[in-house]
């Protein structure tokens, strides 16, 4: 009986300390997430063709990197609702962001496809990036 009982304790100990682990790990994989805003502003004309290009191929790419889409938007006032995308980005973190983004800018099909879209004039002319941690109070973390 009374080993019965070590080895029932001796296991919800096991599965105690295995729990907290994980709990610990998924706490500390949260935090080291990062968001990054990125804010493309295209020369004149060009933003249908920026969001053609984001809309056939880019996201895909992005996904295939580990570049996870949190959400796209252009802007509903003038002047910049002609010229302006808006993205958020999520990375494991800052350390990944940079890695995703080297593997990115070498794919062959992301070359391929900028050159291509390009054949007419470059698109984009300017592009802010901002790396954000989310807020204690955010709805995302």
């Amino acid at each position: 009986m009374r080993t019965k009982l070590l080895a029932l304790t001796a296991t919800v100990f096991a599965i105690l300390i295995g729990a907290s682990i994980v709990a610990t790990h998924a706490t500390h994989a949260q935090t080291d997430r990062v968001f990054e805003m990125r804010t493309y502003t295209c020369n004149e004309g060009k933003l249908p063709d920026l969001l053609k290009r984001f809309r056939e191929h880019t996201v895909a790419i992005f996904n295939r990197h580990h570049m996870t889409s949190i959400g796209y938007w252009v802007p509903q006032d003038a002047p910049r609702s002609a010229d302006t995308l808006i993205y958020i980005l999520a990375h494991p973190s800052r350390d990944a962001a940079k890695a995703n983004w080297a593997a990115f800018n070498s794919d062959p099909e992301w070359q391929k496809v900028r050159t291509e879209s390009e054949a007419n004039g470059k698109i984009v002319n300017h592009v802010d990036s901002v790396f954000m941690n989310p807020a204690d109070f955010s709805m995302i973390k």
